[in-house]
């Protein structure tokens, strides 16, 4: 039985090179502008909608910037980790619109739960002290001594900033395990764990540091808001057209494929030459990698009635 292989495959496809590049130019900038006393964090990062240093294109922006280079190094490690294989199987167009769509969805999830925390805070101070923080930003006003702590809460809340590719990064991580549940994660590269069992404690370990509110810097929610936005972008690609006027061509999960040139095919007739054979069998295992690589790229649904026929003339 000779085996056939999915083609082309690249460690380093186009657009995981170029968001690698995009990350590490952006963290050079920031190091760069902050020694010019321009915080570019600050003006790229996500801030809540009424905070006064919220700009629209913060909810894109946000996710090329980075708080330090251990931060960027993880995301990217497991940006071109996961992501290659994923771009690989996609194509480039879908891999893009799957990364950009879980990092926007982390960003509106963080948002939602900044805003929830807000109002949560703004319940313990009068309306007139709510209002003078909004108004003066990150200033604490004395007129508020009274509720000194309440109003450092409050504020902290609102002009908190959200940076990072991590929301795009664990939905990534989700779209491998379901594509590749079976495949050998090594943890810190000496524990070995299964892509399945590693997304759902990986998920589970951040709803519960998310609820428990740990304050240790990370936006727990917004990485839950990535594999989210991930999990339904992937179930509208598999449903297909069902509930959006949007056509987006649905993928299939990749297979190993094996094949045999069955006994019973005839290339030519029953006493073809063994060198006519040989040439004709390359030939055919030739059509059979590029019928392969289309359904890679484009799925099943995109073949010819020829094109699978020949297919499974071949299959065992």
């Amino acid at each position: 039985m000779s085996e056939i292989r999915l083609r082309n495959y690249t460690l380093l496809p186009p657009v995981v090179k170029n968001l690698l590049i995009i990350n590490g130019i952006m963290y050079l900038a920031t190091v760069v502008f902050e020694t010019r006393g321009i915080d570019l964090a600050g003006i790229l990062g996500l801030h809540f909608f009424t905070a006064q240093n919220f700009e629209i294109w913060q909810p894109i922006t946000y996710m090329f910037m980075h708080g330090s280079f251990g931060h960027l190094f993880f995301n990217m490690f497991a940006l071109w980790m996961f992501g290659a294989a994923l771009e690989n199987t996609w194509g480039s167009k879908r891999f893009l619109i799957y990364y950009m769509v879980c990092g926007i969805g982390a960003g509106l999830i963080q948002l939602l739960v900044i805003g929830l925390q807000i109002y949560s805070l703004g319940q313990n101070l009068p309306p007139d002290i709510v209002n003078m923080i909004r108004e003066n930003g990150a200033q604490i006003l004395s007129d508020g001594k009274n509720y000194i702590g309440e109003m450092g809460a409050y504020n902290r809340a609102l002009n908190a900033v959200t940076v990072g590719a991590s929301g795009s990064v664990f939905g990534l991580l989700l779209a491998f395990g379901m594509m590749y549940p079976n495949s050998v994660i090594y943890i810190y590269f000496l524990l070995p764990i299964k892509a399945k069992w590693f997304v759902v404690i990986y998920g589970a370990l951040e709803l519960f540091y998310g609820v428990a509110g740990t304050n240790d810097g990370v936006a727990h929610f917004a990485h839950l808001g990535g594999m989210l936005f991930g999990f339904f972008l992937l179930l509208y690609w598999n449903q297909g057209n069902r509930f959006f006027k949007l056509k987006i061509p649905t993928f299939k999960k990749k297979r190993n494929y094996k094949y045999t040139i069955s006994s019973n095919y005839n290339y030519t007739s029953p006493h073809v030459r063994d060198d006519e054979y040989n040439y004709q069998k390359k030939q055919t295992e030739e059509k059979i990698n590029l019928i392969l690589d289309k359904i890679s790229k484009n799925g099943y649904e995109s073949l010819t009635q020829e094109e699978k026929e020949l297919l499974f003339s071949q299959k065992r």
